[in-house]
């Protein structure tokens, strides 16, 4: 049988493949950021994702033909705010602390957004198997290597930020799509783009770090948003979820080939607790919209 009758004879293979292009192109992404934080720190970096990640965005989803309502814009503005806080915040625990572990503890976001739209029994497990992976995380002595407070205080504020980003990019976006997501991104560029330039100064207009800032920006933002918009319109909404789970997986992975980033067995078991309460929270959960992150 040839690959491309493999694909015809099972039609969710191709959108899997697709998914699974776009976390690897994120986590890729971020292991290619952390490169720029010593040139232009954390801010700089944040402004240079958002705002060459919206040109790409404008340049592909032309969101200028949009005529939103006054209560999809202002859903649209908070979105895009989230967008730009959650990114910042991201990247402010990655200096502190592993990918993976940044990861994991952001996934508490969407994790949080889909129990909370749920009452059943089965959401408890979630909960416990959730917070037994933070508290396993947190900075109480059960590890060999204590992990900065700071770092897991900007991870789980990021996961806060992607939970009113799920939450206010689906109301904006369920009729228009990607081109709700260039106009976030915008709107994020310019709430970050003000500190970036605060911090870094001319440094962010130099060619030496412009190919990285546009790597960062291709895989992290405009490459995964354009592949997830495909397979989320070919993939079952908990098929969907349950892949995501395994994000924190592949930025422990990626965190380990590209950065060195080794990690203790607790660690581990944490990260893997809570994709389990992810995964399973995204297969019991009823039809829904799966948690983008732009």
């Amino acid at each position: 049988m040839t690959l491309a009758s493999s694909f015809k004879s099972h039609p969710t293979a191709w959108p899997i493949c697709v998914l699974a292009g776009a976390m690897v192109s994120v986590q890729c992404g971020a292991a290619l950021v952390k490169g720029l934080f010593p040139v232009v720190g954390v801010a700089g970096a944040t402004a240079l994702r958002l705002t060459l990640a919206s040109l790409m965005l404008v340049i592909v989803w032309r969101p200028w033909r949009l005529r939103p309502t006054a209560r999809e814009m202002r859903s649209i503005l908070i979105y895009g705010a989230a967008m730009g806080v959650m990114n910042f915040l991201f990247y402010s625990s990655l200096r502190r602390i592993p990918l993976g572990i940044s990861v994991a503890l952001e996934f508490t976001g969407p994790l949080g957004v889909a129990i909370a739209t749920s009452r059943r029994a089965v959401d408890f497990l979630w909960i416990l198997l959730a917070a037994l992976g933070i508290a396993a995380l947190l900075p109480l002595g059960i590890q060999a290597r204590a992990l900065p407070p700071a770092g897991i205080a900007f991870a789980l504020g990021a996961g806060v930020c992607w939970a009113l980003y799920i939450v206010f990019g689906r109301k904006a976006g369920v009729a228009h799509g990607g081109a709700t997501a260039a106009l976030g991104t915008l709107v994020g560029a310019a709430i970050i783009a003000p500190i970036g330039v605060a911090q870094a100064g001319a440094a962010l207009l130099s060619p030496a770090i412009l190919p990285a800032a546009c790597g960062v920006a291709l895989l992290s933002s405009a490459l995964p948003y354009s592949l997830e918009m495909y397979a989320l319109t070919r993939l079952p909404t908990r098929t969907f979820g349950v892949l995501m789970s395994a994000e924190p997986a592949l930025a422990a992975l990626s965190g380990l080939c590209f950065l060195g980033e080794r990690l203790t067995a607790i660690q581990w078991a944490a990260i893997a607790s809570i994709m389990i309460a992810s995964g399973g929270s995204a297969a019991t959960s009823e039809p829904d919209l799966p948690p983008l992150k732009g």
